[in-house]
């Protein structure tokens, strides 16, 4: 039998799956990665731990392949975007530690580059905003904090990459150094209506034109595996951002379909086709995807801690052992008891873009236990994407028939009843909920031959349950406003921002 290996190579976590080609889950494995917080407002990883867990993992599941006969026609990468390694060609060892996308390191060059009026050339060009989220500044800091990095830059001797550009070039055996458009778009560097490497943006951000991937389709020959590597020679023939493989997994193909990921943070994509639909309400304009050199494009919105916030829960303030729990202990209460969190834990992404935002949680009594903060921690997700859905809308997007869910914590029946309550329309949880490794899986089939088209692909969608809102309208309107209340409380309005990268806001 025929199938297909993905990897999702995200944030907190790397997966490999072996996928059939009616993309059901054949075989899976799982390790979670290493964050470092060095300073407040830097999150790292270690590259060299990245590659480690993704040999590792292949292999495990390639083992699991040739024990049951089964051919693996293609491999597909998904990765945790925006993330920044530079690494030495010669050698191909990283020449510093990842800086993982949500750093906040350089958001005082970002406010730099506001004030100075750089903002509406780097939009017109990218989609983008000027945010410490995206790849550029993290790339221009590596090179002015690292010893010897910027003369070793100038002379051709390093190559930048995300993770899919860096996990590439190990897997090839240094022979391909590209990406796909979906990545490069993410970058600040890539003009997205010509869809090339844009030389203004390059010398904004001071960074050599020498460093960059080539950027190929999201399905596209971008090499085999070096000899030796696994059992069998592989082809790699999809690749794209892990938000974008999501949204090919949940067969967002027709203009006006909207998906949410709830993994380490939450991201929704709605496809608007074939234009570029620019954003009012401080979303992003990105691309879905690009086949055959042919654009589609999504309105994206951003929130930069979902799971994230469980993850503290657990490790931080070890309230719960597993994010399991927190659905018996959210369903036992009868209401959020006006508590609310704001997990501004590295600044608020969509629709603020408040970098200097910080996490807090309101309404503590002496009745406040364990299981009020779990649910605030989860309740805070939804209003969040409540938050990315009314700007979609007021960016005139056609009211949505319904949301596709995917990612780990869509698992949480509870939390997607509340979603859907919160949000007023129907939820879907698709069959198989590792959609960004599904979507990855995709992309490499389309390669093989193993898909004929996207048409396909969406065949392939299977609903497991669909959450319909049953809550009150004046309820949910009470519980929004609670909810805007907490985030006035620790954003600062755009015309007041404090101009001092970093300056927190009482926790």
């Amino acid at each position: 039998m025929d199938c297909i290996l993905a990897i999702d190579q995200g944030t907190t976590s790397t997966r490999t799956i072996l996928f059939d080609p009616q993309g059901g889950v054949l075989a899976a494995a799982q390790r979670e990665l290493t964050q470092y917080f060095p300073a407040d407002g830097r999150v790292e990883h270690d590259p060299e731990e990245i590659w480690t867990s993704v040999l590792e993992l292949c292999r495990e599941v390639l083992a699991i392949a040739e024990r049951r006969g089964w051919r693996v026609a293609a491999l597909g990468i998904a990765n945790q975007r925006e993330t920044v390694i530079l690494w030495d060609r010669a050698t191909g060892r990283p020449i510093a530690p990842a800086i993982v996308w949500q750093d906040r390191r350089t958001a005082r060059q970002c406010r730099t580059l506001i004030d100075a009026g750089q903002q509406p050339l780097v939009q017109n060009r990218t989609g983008l905003l000027l945010d410490p989220y995206f790849s550029a500044s993290k790339i221009a800091w590596l090179l002015d904090n690292t010893p010897g990095a910027r003369q070793a830059a100038d002379r051709g001797e390093l190559a930048f990459g995300t993770v899919d550009s860096f996990l590439l070039w190990r897997l090839t055996g240094g022979k391909v150094h590209a990406t796909d458009a979906t990545n490069a778009a993410r970058t600040l560097l890539f003009d997205i209506h010509r869809q090339r490497w844009d030389d203004d943006l390059l010398a904004l951000f001071d960074v050599p034109a020498s460093l960059l991937p080539a950027v190929y389709d999201n399905v596209a020959d971008f090499g085999k595996t070096a000899d030796g590597l696994f059992p069998q020679v592989l082809t790699i023939g999809g690749m794209a951002g892990d938000q974008q493989a999501a949204t090919i997994g949940q067969a967002c193909f027709t203009p006006g379909m909207i998906k949410s990921t709830y993994g380490t943070g939450c991201f929704m994509v709605l496809n608007t086709g074939a234009t570029p639909v620019v954003s009012r309400h401080r979303l992003l304009t990105t691309l879905a995807y690009r086949l055959n050199g042919i654009p589609t494009y999504a309105l994206e919105g951003s929130i930069f801690v979902a799971g994230a916030s469980i993850q503290w829960l657990r490790d931080g303030l070890h309230l719960i052992q597993s994010a399991g729990q927190t659905e018996a202990l959210a369903a036992g209460l009868g209401s959020n008891a006006g508590i609310y969190m704001v997990p501004a834990f590295t600044g608020l992404g969509a629709p603020y873009w408040d970098p200097d935002a910080r996490g807090a949680i309101f309404g503590l009594t002496r009745a406040t236990g364990i299981a009020e903060i779990v649910r605030a921690a989860l309740e805070a997700v939804c209003y969040q994407t409540n938050d990315l859905l009314a700007a979609m809308l007021a960016d005139g997007a056609a009211p949505m028939r319904e949301l596709r869910v995917d990612g780990g914590m869509a698992a949480n029946s509870w939390l997607m009843q509340f979603l859907a309550d919160l949000l007023a329309i129907p939820v879907a949880r698709p069959a198989v909920t590792e959609t960004t490794a599904l979507g990855a899986a995709f992309l490499a089939g389309l390669h093989c031959g193993l898909f004929a088209s996207l048409d396909d692909i969406a065949d392939c969608w299977e609903c497991e349950r669909r959450f319909r809102p049953l809550l009150a309208a004046d309820h949910r309107a009470s519980l929004l406003a609670g909810w805007k209340t907490a985030v006035d409380r620790v954003t600062t309005p755009p015309a007041r921002r404090t101009r001092r990268s970093g300056a927190k806001k009482p926790v």
